[in-house]
């Protein structure tokens, strides 16, 4: 597994948070795991309650962990909350063409939680997503929202494209995934 640090947007600071990290790998067998770790005063965090698991729209509009993944037929979106909500889109290309993907098992999420450390493992089996993606090289956008108490909100993300935030910009599908899952 390979740890890449996300980074706030400039323009939205979160002074809450000391770290953030994503750890990645994709399996032989299709499985692309990720677990984000943010290290901070958690308890300053506006952290949604369990739920659930179920796909749910909007869930970028509170604190969100997300993943881009690009191939030649468009890029998939994938949402987990903390609430263990999840969603998954495909986009035919940048941000045109959205449709909610059903065909794919819902993403095995879970959570570890304390007053410094907050945790959320992802399990995503890519499998049956499309012919395209089994053995190809993939480009990987990783990002997240987070919500304070006071409910402003943070967009953090491996590497920021200029202007404002924008998970879904070309810019951002800065690392390499191939068909062996290595990056």
């Amino acid at each position: 597994m390979q740890t890449i640090p996300l980074n706030s947007h400039p323009s939205t600071p979160c002074e809450l948070i000391r770290r953030f990290t994503v750890r990645v790998q994709k399996t032989s067998d299709g499985v692309l795991a990720l677990e984000y770790t943010v290290e901070g005063d958690v308890a300053g965090l506006h952290i949604p309650r369990p739920r659930v698991a179920r796909r749910t729209d909007g869930l970028w509009r509170h604190t969100c962990f997300e993943a881009f993944l690009m191939h030649r037929e468009g890029y998939y979106e994938f949402n987990f909350a903390p609430s263990s909500e999840w969603a998954v889109y495909h986009f035919e290309s940048y941000r045109d063409g959205m449709s909610v993907v059903r065909q794919a098992p819902p993403p095995k999420i879970s959570l570890t939680l304390d007053a410094y450390r907050l945790g959320l493992n992802a399990m995503i089996d890519l499998n049956g997503l499309s012919t395209e993606i089994e053995n190809a090289t993939l480009s990987l956008a990783l990002s997240a929202v987070i919500e304070e108490q006071d409910g402003r909100l943070s967009y953090w993300a491996f590497k920021h494209p200029p202007g404002q935030p924008d998970f879904h910009h070309p810019d951002g599908f800065a690392l390499r995934l191939d068909s062996a899952g290595n990056n």
